[in-house]
């Protein structure tokens, strides 16, 4: 048997016909290196002016006094009972919003693994909900008045017709409890958006292989499908936290009277700077959340990168 020295084989391929690489000209190699972080520019630009600068602006007032000398005496203000129940009415608000908006949404991402991919009606399903998230703000408030307001159409209509009063107990539309309804509104499709792409993720060899080993559908779901998706639900949980937290217009539009939630008593701390009795209220309060906001992205962080490892 005839064996092939190295040197044969390497020459064996041949010369390439194409000829010896050029090198790269040095001008080239940093435009290129100068080219690629101007694209990020534009988004740079956009994280500059609305995270980093109101951030930085939030801890400035919240830890100097109007003379700009250091202080702790702003953020005494948060230990104040008045404040205190405001972050309370805003976490459960938002808690309790997220917790509904991601059992009917998850609901709801289940029924669409019945349509087909790419279909009409898949595609409807996922327009309507990018749509309708995005249907916040005044906007909201003003469609939930003019449908269940004091003087709303289904509220005349239930009056009318089958003599059923909704605000006998009072105006609840206009104060914390008549939040839950728009915040969850806009949870539920904000949840579709979200955690669908992880139910799409799930793989079907993984049902076809739980029932090859004799497993059932319910199997599949408590032991595969649930152990899996359980970090990209509660990921989605904490999204949803965070864009009822930080909402602000359809609560100002709704409950107009009052500041029952933390964004509605930074709007009353900038209006009057003698709430409390304290200066420079309005920074401590958008400290706080600064700070409960970050504790939750980075919990959202840690869970999703957890999740990205059955998404691969």
């Amino acid at each position: 048997m005839t064996t092939l020295s190295p040197l044969r084989t390497r020459g064996a391929a041949g010369p390439d016909p194409r000829g010896p690489a050029r090198p790269v000209p040095a001008w080239r190699v940093r435009a290129s290196r100068l080219a690629a972080p101007l694209g990020l520019t534009p988004f740079a630009a956009y994280v500059l002016l609305f995270l980093a600068l109101p951030t930085v602006l939030a801890i400035g007032t919240g830890l100097f006094d109007k003379h700009g000398a250091f202080t702790w005496g702003n953020l005494s203000a948060l230990g104040d009972p008045v404040v205190l129940r405001t972050f309370r009415n805003s976490i459960t608000l938002s808690a309790a919003s997220a917790v509904v908006g991601a059992v009917v949404g998850a609901l709801v991402c289940v029924a669409a693994l019945g349509l087909r991919e790419g279909g009409f009606a898949r595609g409807l399903l996922e327009s309507a909900a990018s749509v309708i998230a995005q249907f916040g703000g005044v906007m909201l408030a003003f469609a939930f008045i003019a449908t269940i307001g004091l003087r709303g159409m289904v509220t005349v209509w239930l009056r009318q017709s089958f003599g059923i009063d909704i605000f006998a107990s009072g105006a609840w539309i206009y104060a914390m409890p008549g939040l839950y309804l728009p915040y969850i509104y806009f949870q539920v499709p904000m949840m579709v958006i979200t955690f669908l792409p992880a139910l799409t993720a799930l793989r079907p060899q993984w049902a076809e292989a739980t029932l090859t080993l004799g497993g059932t559908t319910r199997t599949f779901w408590a032991r595969v499908a649930v152990p899996v998706l359980a970090p990209s639900f509660l990921a989605s949980f904490l999204l949803l936290f965070a864009n009822a937290f930080s909402s602000y217009a359809t609560a100002a539009a709704l409950a107009s009277q009052g500041a029952q939630i933390v964004p509605l008593q930074i709007r009353a701390a900038l209006t009057s700077e003698t709430v409390l009795g304290r200066q420079n209220l309005a920074g401590a309060l958008a400290l706080g959340m600064v700070v409960v906001m970050a504790l939750v992205m980075w919990a959202y962080s840690a869970v999703q990168r957890r999740a990205a490892r059955w998404q691969r």
